[in-house]
């Protein structure tokens, strides 16, 4: 594989302990799982069958990994092994100042085509590009929300994640509105999510934008936005007889 040829020492050993937890039962699951067969959201992505403890136990020993190395790892056409980049990313961002954290969202924003699957983007995306946007414009957002990529459309609902977590709902809803239309269940998904959320801190805020979209929001992501609600209401909702 082309991507190979770039492999330094550091970033050959943290594949080597990675490809020691491989497990082919497991890789044919999330093979399936993951519907990376064709006309599948993630056609072509490859499973070596790692699970997340595994995948974390590896980072443990590299997550001070040189920055500089991680676009190898972000390249890999193996889903652990991009997974494994992403979140020495996250860890360094969050350990990092001002600096370092802005080094790492640069990195992650160039090489966003490699967060090429939900897991990928919701590990990522509210612990970098969320934490770093917080106090800045936010802009990209929209633009990624706008893009043809199912990804960066998701890359764009998650992020407000982190923006959630400190009672601001401003950008959620805005982004949420615009994807209110979106044919993509992965999106239907993140956004109902999204709405979930912001109910379970201020639930007169989402209750007047379900009041406003409801009848118009596909029907997943309505039922995850008012999955807490009393079955009475949920109903209302899903009746539209609200």
């Amino acid at each position: 594989m082309e991507w190979r040829n770039n492999l330094s020492m550091r970033t050959a050993i943290v594949i080597r302990d990675l490809a020691r937890f491989r497990s082919r039962e497991r890789a044919a699951f999330l093979t399936r799982f993951f519907k990376t067969g064709p006309g599948g959201y993630a056609e072509g992505d490859v499973f070596w069958g790692l699970t997340l403890p595994q995948v974390r136990s590896v980072l443990k020993k590299y997550r001070d990994l040189p920055l500089t190395e991680v676009p190898v790892l972000l390249a890999s056409p193996v889903h652990e092994v991009r997974l494994t980049g992403l979140l020495i990313l996250v860890t360094q961002f969050r350990r990092g100042d001002d600096a370092a954290k802005k080094l790492v969202y640069n990195l992650y924003m160039k090489h966003l085509k490699s967060v090429n699957n939900w897991d990928l983007v919701d590990l990522s995306a509210p612990n970098i590009a969320g934490a770093y946007l917080r106090d800045k414009p936010k802009q990209v957002l929209y633009t990624l929300a706008a893009s043809g990529s199912v990804w960066d459309r998701r890359v764009a609902a998650l992020a407000c994640f982190h923006f959630i977590k400190f009672d601001d709902f401003t950008d959620a809803l805005k982004i949420a509105e615009i994807l209110l239309a979106d044919r993509h269940d992965l999106i239907h998904k993140a956004v109902g999510w999204m709405l979930r959320e912001i109910g379970k801190r201020n639930l007169p805020t989402e209750e007047k934008f379900l009041k406003t979209h409801y009848r118009r929001m596909p029907r997943t992501m309505l039922r995850y936005a008012i999955e807490k609600f009393p079955e009475i209401k949920r109903q209302k909702y899903l009746k539209g007889i609200l």
